[in-house]
């Protein structure tokens, strides 16, 4: 529960405040929402006026993806054009945006830890509870701190505004079809949502179990940052009050947890020589160590007021949120020290967020001109540390304290060209007591060498760009070019709990100014919608680490960085019963200053998606999906013949899955998938490219998901 009180107050919008505010009134259809998208400025505004790459995920392909794999991670690997692989796991290391870390938010909240990013952002909420997911690509200031890849939006569901109570029931069972024994899980969902008058309300709840996870072999995967035998809940609650049509009232909270409890043990195998680790029953004593892994019980509580007519032509939204983290890592025989009796570690990256946040909107037309201007003020203090269970301190209490001014503004000229512009001056103390690092032990003669770190209190100023293009010349060909700059001191922990000097002053820890490039193009035909963008972008000080044999510790090592790519979609209506979407995407960087290529903790293979929807009636529907992910070998073997880091090569496999649902009466549906159609036996990128002890897992072999839903 929330520990501290509540201690800033200022004036805020979310990203999705105003807009899910704006589309209840305004009641939009599926076909418009897909049209819409409110994070990229924080207000509500057509893609076609968006000088950049969008994403939008619509509750129907998130409900179609749930029937098949009920992980977020796995959605947005299929349905994003350059997100990184799904990890197969509970963890979202490696899976960048465009080579870089995305912010994750709820409703505009950050769920990311970026002053210690852990990497298990994307799963902080229930697909159920999501109304639609926005992912904006490219670095932005516009949320502030850790958003070097772009935005990933999870916008929850909105209560109905007919006045009727309704709600649905989902009942499913997940498991094995390569061999079913211990594999069955089970998932129930339920959702309740009305209006009385001026007051709506929304509830979501869901729990789910799941059982051991098989590879193709039928062996179960190995357990790190693994799902086998994890328990996952989420209960989230949106209220709402109308004052009267323009002012609104609305409160918000969620409750998010997802651990692995189980009594198995790994069998490590050896990635260099092709094998994979796997677990077993074991003993309680060789049974995985420590508390069980994942978010621990994490909390959002977020209060929005919204005015629509504060003055003539400007809205208002005020916002308050508290979020208090806790997940839970794996235990890690990396973090011993055998001369204190430590065989090893288990971390916790605790996050307390306190912030407010106001945004203003004033509409001005001229002769032949619309103009918007969005301006604001945001607030944020983010106390982030990294303990171990056992008591000892592997990153000190980070304070970090945040205040922020913006202006961002939109000219629509003569309704085909639309000027973006905008500006963000932020001002960060970021505070650090004296702390020793920790001296840790690969074996009992290599370790680390503790230091006493002076603390002290580091100021971050930066002002942040950004400018864009796009003329709607015609449906057929409308192009846009857009430069944008994110300003990130992002997973300063690292850097503090590898501290090589005794001051803090002295550490590397200065905030790095990202540079993104995008140019790109849409074309709208009569049933083929094709996007196209090629981007580019720079930072003096990106961060990667490099194995020092001496310790036996990776260390942080700040140097330039440059990453490049491309994405291409096609939206494709083949008939009235038959869509296919189509996703290619490639991107790779380097680090400049060394003309070296970037690890796979940054770069993933190039990917490729398919989604083939047959509704061969009003009642039925089939989805056959398809992820290929292409080759990446950019770095030699030792000579020993092995890889280091992050540095492994990767090979291409392809996955299919098949989902189907029909609705056999008025309020009720039955649904099946197939993840893995053809079995293929794969270890998942990541597993290829990471050296780290333990990533060598496997990827699933065919699981199937059946349930039903009622509505009411």
């Amino acid at each position: 529960m929330f520990k501290t009180s509540f201690t800033l107050l200022a004036l805020a919008i979310s990203t999705a405040t105003f807009a899910d505010e704006v589309i209840n009134k305004k009641q939009l259809t599926d076909a418009q929402m897909e049209r819409v998208v409110v994070s990229g400025s924080r207000i509500f505004e057509s893609i076609d006026e968006v000088p950049a790459s969008i994403t939008i995920i619509n509750q129907q392909q998130i409900e179609e993806h749930l029937k098949v794999n009920p992980e977020l991670q796995s959605l947005l690997a299929q349905m994003v054009p350059g997100l990184a692989p799904d990890t197969g796991s509970s963890s979202n290391t490696g899976q960048t945006l465009r080579g870089r870390a995305p912010l994750i938010m709820i409703d505009g909240v950050p769920q990311s830890t970026p002053l210690r990013n852990g990497s298990l952002g994307i799963k902080s909420l229930d697909p159920s509870a999501i109304g639609r997911i926005e992912v904006i690509k490219g670095a932005t200031s516009i949320y502030g701190n850790g958003a070097s890849g772009g935005i990933i939006n999870y916008i929850t569901k909105q209560a109905k505004s007919d006045g009727k109570t309704e709600g649905e029931i989902s009942l499913s069972s997940r498991f094995s079809a390569v061999k079913l024994e211990e594999s069955a899980g089970a998932r129930l969902s339920a959702a309740i949502n009305g209006r009385a008058d001026k007051f709506s309300y929304l509830v979501t709840a869901s729990y789910e179990e799941n059982g051991v996870q098989r590879d193709a072999k039928g062996d179960i995967l190995g357990l790190q940052y693994g799902l086998s035998d994890a328990v996952t809940q989420n209960y989230f609650t949106k209220l709402g009050y109308d004052f009267d049509d323009e002012k609104q009232l609305q409160f918000s909270y969620n409750y998010f947890s997802s651990q692995q409890k189980t009594d198995l043990g790994d069998v490590v195998g050896d990635m260099s020589l092709g094998e994979k680790t796997y677990a077993i029953h074991v003993p309680p004593e060789l049974q995985k160590q420590g508390k069980p892994q994942g978010p621990e019980g994490n909390e959002n509580i977020t209060l929005k007021y919204t005015d629509y007519a504060l003055f003539e032509n400007t809205q208002m939204t005020l916002d308050l949120y508290m979020q208090d983290i806790e997940n839970v890592f794996f235990f890690s025989p990396n973090l011993a020290n055998q001369g204190e009796n430590y065989d090893g570690g288990q971390s916790i990256i605790r996050s307390e967020k306190k912030g407010a946040r106001a945004t203003f909107n004033t509409q001005i037309d001229f002769d032949s001109i619309e103009a918007s201007f969005i301006y604001g003020i945001d607030a944020l203090t983010d106390v982030t540390s990294q303990p171990l269970v056992d008591g000892r301190i592997w990153v000190p209490e980070m304070d970090m304290q945040s205040v922020a001014g913006f202006l961002q503004t939109k000219w629509v000229i003569a309704d085909d060209l639309i000027v973006k512009a905008g500006v963000r001056k932020e001002s960060i103390d970021l505070t650090v007591d004296d702390y020793r690092t920790l001296k840790l032990c690969k074996t009992p003669t290599q370790c680390s060498v503790p230091i006493n770190v002076k603390g002290d209190t580091i100021d971050y100023d930066a002002t942040t760009y950004n400018i864009g293009i796009k003329y709607n010349l015609d449906e057929k060909f409308s192009p846009f070019l857009s430069y944008s700059q994110g300003s990130d001191i992002s997973d300063i922990g690292r850097l503090l709990r590898a501290a090589t000097v005794n001051d803090i002053g002295q550490i590397q820890t200065e905030a790095s100014i990202i540079d993104n490039y995008e140019i790109g193009f849409n074309s709208q035909f009569d049933n083929v919608r094709i996007e196209v963008a090629a981007y580019r972008s720079t930072s003096e000080l990106g961060t990667t680490n490099k194995f020092n044999e001496v310790t036996g510790v990776y260390e942080p090592v700040r140097a330039p960085q440059e990453i490049w790519g491309y994405e291409t979609l096609v939206d494709y209506t083949i008939s009235a019963n038959l869509k296919l979407l189509a996703t290619y995407s490639y991107v790779e960087g380097k680090n400049t200053e060394a003309d070296v290529y970037l690890g796979s903790k940054q770069i993933s293979p190039p990917k490729a998606t398919a989604n083939l929807n047959w509704r061969p009636s009003e009642a039925m529907s089939l989805t056959l999906s398809y992820l290929y992910v292409g080759d990446r070998k950019r770095f030699a073997a030792n000579d020993d013949g092995k890889y280091v880091g992050d540095q492994g090569p990767v090979e291409s496999y392809n996955i299919f899955n098949l989902t189907g649902q029909y609705q056999f009466a008025d309020n009720w549906q039955g649904f099946a998938g197939i993840e893995n159609l053809f079995n293929e036996d794969y270890f998942p990128a990541r597993a290829q490219s990471y050296t780290f002890g333990g990533y060598n897992i496997k990827g699933l072999g065919t699981t199937a998901t059946v349930g039903v839903k009622y509505k009411f």
